[in-house]
C-alpha cells in the first residue's frame, strides 16, 4: 500500500502519517523538491516502520536544481514541462535535454540521500519511469544510491497501448535485477480510490506481489497540480484507516509488505 507525493503538502504528510500510524499504509514515495518535503523527511523519522521511496519527477513539478543549471527542460516559469508528450518526445530526441534529464535525476537522488532515510524503492510522478530513456537514468543513477526496488505500473485491465511499454520495462527491470511488483492498481482509478474501490481490489487480488497506489490528504483540492482537480483525496485517507479494508485483508489471505521486504527476501 503505497501513498504518493509524500512533501507535497502538509495535508498529504499528516494523512500519511494518520494512514500509516491507524491505517494499512506501509509505504510512501517523497517528492524531493516539493514544498513540505522537510517536514515530511521529519515525520518519516518517527515512523520507523514506514517505508519510504523516492518519487522521481521529472514532468509537473519544481525540479531539484535550479533552473539556470537544467534551462532546456524547464520553462519560463523555472518549473518541468506539463505537457508529458512533449517532454517524452524531447527525452527521446535531444541529446543536450537528456544531459540536462540526468543531472537533474542525480540531484534528486542526492537530495534524498541527504535525509539520511533509507531507500526502499523508486517511481516516477505520472509513471513517467515508463519512458526509456527516465528508466535507464533511474537504474543507472540510482544503482549508486543503493537502488533495488522500482514500481512497475502492470495494472490488470490497464491499457492496452502501455503493454509494449511495460513490456519492455519489465525485461530490463529483470535484466538489471531490481525488485518489483508483479501487478499494481491504482492507474486507472487514480484520485477515486475509495473504500469500496479499495475492498474490490484487496478481494480480487491475482497470486503475487501487487502494490497499490493510492494519493491520501486531509482535503481535498488543488494542492499539487490543476490535473488533480477532481481527485477524492479525503476519501482515499480514509480508505486506508477503515477497518472494514483491513478486515478485507485479513479475509483474503493477504501480506502487508514493503519494497524492503521483497529485496530482504531474495
Amino acid at each position: 500500500m503505497t501513498a504518493d507525493d509524500f512533501g507535497a503538502s502538509m495535508s498529504v504528510n499528516q494523512a500519511v502519517e494518520v494512514a500509516h500510524a491507524s491505517g494499512i499504509l506501509t509505504t510512501t514515495s517523497l517528492m524531493v523538491a516539493a514544498p513540505a518535503v522537510m517536514d515530511a523527511v521529519n515525520r518519516a523519522k518517527e515512523l520507523p516502520k514506514l517505508r519510504v521511496g523516492l518519487h522521481l519527477v521529472v514532468v509537473r513539478g519544481k525540479p531539484s536544481l535550479p533552473p539556470e543549471q537544467i534551462p532546456d527542460i524547464v520553462g519560463p516559469d523555472g518549473l518541468l514541462d506539463r505537457n508529458l508528450g512533449r517532454a517524452g518526445v524531447r527525452y527521446f530526441f535531444l541529446p543536450n535535454v537528456r544531459r540536462q534529464l540526468a543531472r537533474e535525476i542525480r540531484a534528486q537522488f542526492e537530495a534524498f540521500q541527504a535525509t539520511g532515510l533509507e531507500l526502499d524503492h523508486a517511481n516516477a510522478h505520472n509513471h513517467m519511469h515508463l519512458h526509456p530513456i527516465v528508466l535507464g537514468l533511474m537504474i543507472k543513477i540510482g544503482r549508486e544510491f543503493g537502488l533495488r526496488g522500482v514500481r512497475l505500473p502492470w495494472e490488470p485491465r490497464g491499457t492496452v497501448l502501455l503493454l509494449p511499454w511495460l513490456a519492455l520495462m519489465k525485461w530490463r527491470l529483470k535484466k538489471s535485477k531490481m525488485v518489483f511488483n508483479d501487478f499494481f492498481f491504482g492507474m486507472r482509478d487514480t484520485g477515486r480510490m475509495d473504500s469500496k474501490t479499495l475492498q474490490n481490489f484487496v478481494d480480487a487480488l491475482p497470486d503475487g506481489v501487487s502494490e497499490i497506489m493510492l494519493h491520501p490528504a486531509l482535503d481535498s483540492g488543488v494542492w499539487v497540480e490543476p490535473e488533480a482537480v477532481n481527485f477524492q483525496f479525503r476519501d482515499e485517507c480514509a480508505a486506508l484507516i477503515d477497518p472494514s479494508v483491513r478486515a478485507k485483508i485479513r479475509a483474503v489471505g493477504a501480506e502487508l509488505i514493503s519494497f524492503s521486504d521483497l529485496i530482504s527476501s531474495r
